[in-house]
């Protein structure tokens, strides 16, 4: 993994333990929604309003969606030049 999915990895992970009000959460590539019980759909819309927010950028809901773990949404946001 570069650098820069790296750092994405690491703002992805505080966006985490801020919605889901736990500061010992850790997630990697591999994560997805069935790891965190929590994790429905208004804590996705939720990730998705942050994520924009910190990384200075527009998503699709309707692709964002579609992923199937944290991984992809790492490189979806590489690929959009997200503000690290």
């Amino acid at each position: 993994m570069d650098n820069y999915s790296e750092q994405i990895l690491i703002k992805l992970q505080n966006i985490f333990r801020l919605i889901f009000d736990d500061n010992e959460l850790h997630i990697n590539y591999k994560s997805h929604a069935e790891d965190i019980d929590e994790w429905d759909s208004l804590n996705q819309i939720k990730i998705i309003l942050e994520c924009e927010k910190e990384f200075a950028v527009t998503l699709n809901p309707r692709i964002i969606n579609n992923f199937l773990n944290v991984g992809e949404m790492v490189e979806y946001l590489k690929a959009n030049n997200a503000k690290i």
